[in-house]
């Protein structure tokens, strides 16, 4: 009879029909084909097959909606780092350590350091000034001397943000200060009678917060730098505000003295009110921090120890998700991945949590602060890293170790 060659094997198909037929495979599958030949290992961790992976993960650094925002990172290295985020593995180190003033409330005047993170550098508040840290390699740590130095306030920093390589703040002396980064170039105003408690900033408008029950618009065009636009009556103290990605409205969250719902969204451009959300707050159930994740979902949370989701496609009366803090403890900051995972940062104990939206209970909990008991004022992460800013220290959380 005539001989015939052996088949091929599975791995000599094109390359096209190779990664079509691992698309249908988990992560534990292609772990394992990657143990077959060095062809298939190289395949196996094209970032195209573990895209639709990561987008289940948590901080995985895909969006909802698919938008990737930590490109140049390989996918299949996020998802390994993103079962530690989910099983709480991390190494944990004090980076930082300042003195702390003696405080009562959050209603108080004191250092309540705030921080941002761009790229290599982290911004951090402390007293008067926000200082710029380079990190380091492995994105532990922080070079020792801050690699540059905004001031321009006379009392202490409350909130600032970054954009666009610029710094905008709000401080205890009541006035805003605009710092481009790179450059000399500054701009300070009186903004508020009292003090700026929050400030947000997008295209070329900044919107304040303040003790003074009011909130402000204001222009930053040619010519027009630092004057108000509108200033809008909360008859409430305003402790969080946040401009939306459409640039249309802005959210104000406030110390619900009243009988008015803490969370209000107000036109930009009018300054005229919205809409209000919730109806069922309790007196003194103030919003500490709001964040947008697109122009319709955004998440609340302050003293009365929610974290509230809302979708003002479907109902502005009631949120159309809640987790509650499990020790009763006011939540002063909440970020999340912009897909499934939150962070928030309580009030007692240096307590920073991880929820998964997709369960109601805290996924993993942190405690960064003990036997003294300190808030997470603010916190921010990367797809490897959460920073926590405490009364008197920095902390960070490395979930690249295992």
């Amino acid at each position: 009879s005539r001989a015939t060659s052996p088949p091929s094997p599975l791995w000599a198909l094109p390359e096209e029909l190779l990664l079509l037929i691992c698309s249908y495979l988990d992560a534990q599958a292609l772990g394992r084909l990657a143990q077959v030949c060095r062809r298939l290992r190289f395949l196996s961790s094209r970032d195209v097959l573990w895209r639709r992976i990561a987008r289940g993960c948590l901080n995985s650094g895909f969006t909802q909606l698919g938008t990737d925002l930590a490109a140049g990172i390989p996918v299949k290295e996020r998802v390994k780092v993103s079962q530690n985020w989910r099983h709480g593995r991390c190494r944990r180190e004090t980076v930082l350590k300042w003195k702390c003033k003696q405080v009562a409330s959050f209603s108080s005047s004191f250092l309540m350091p705030w921080m941002e993170l761009d790229g290599e550098y982290l911004y951090l508040s402390q007293a008067e000034n926000i200082q710029a840290y380079h990190l380091c390699a492995e994105g532990t740590g922080l070079q020792r001397h801050p690699q540059a130095i905004f001031s321009g306030h006379q009392e202490d920093v409350c909130r600032f943000v970054l954009v666009n390589s610029h710094i905008v703040s709000g401080g205890g002396d009541g006035s805003i200060v605009l710092h481009k980064i790179h450059g000399s170039y500054s701009v300070k105003f009186s903004a508020h009678e009292q003090e700026v408690n929050c400030v947000d900033f997008q295209g070329g408008l900044i919107v304040s917060g303040s003790r003074d029950r009011t909130a402000k618009v204001w222009s930053l065009s040619t010519g027009r730098v630092g004057q108000c636009l509108h200033t809008v009556q909360t008859e409430d103290r305003v402790w969080s505000i946040a401009i939306s990605p459409l640039l249309s409205s802005f959210v104000t969250g406030t110390a619900c003295c009243g009988h008015t719902s803490p969370l209000r969204i107000w036109d930009l451009e009018s300054g005229q009110l919205l809409t209000c959300l919730g109806t069922d707050f309790h007196r003194g159930a103030g919003v500490l921090d709001v964040f947008y994740e697109t122009p319709s979902l955004l998440l609340s949370c302050g003293y009365d120890t929610y974290i509230r989701y809302w979708d003002i496609r479907t109902s502005t009366r009631k949120c159309v998700q809640e987790w509650e803090e499990p020790h009763d403890s006011a939540l002063y900051c909440v970020r999340s991945d912009k897909n499934h995972m939150i962070a928030s940062g309580s009030s007692y104990y240096g307590v920073v949590r991880l929820w998964d939206k997709r369960q109601t209970r805290c996924l993993q909990s942190f405690h960064l602060s003990s036997p003294s008991s300190s808030p997470v004022y603010c916190l921010r992460f990367s797809t490897t890293h959460l920073y926590a800013a405490l009364a008197s220290a920095l902390h960070v959380l490395d979930f690249t170790a295992s």
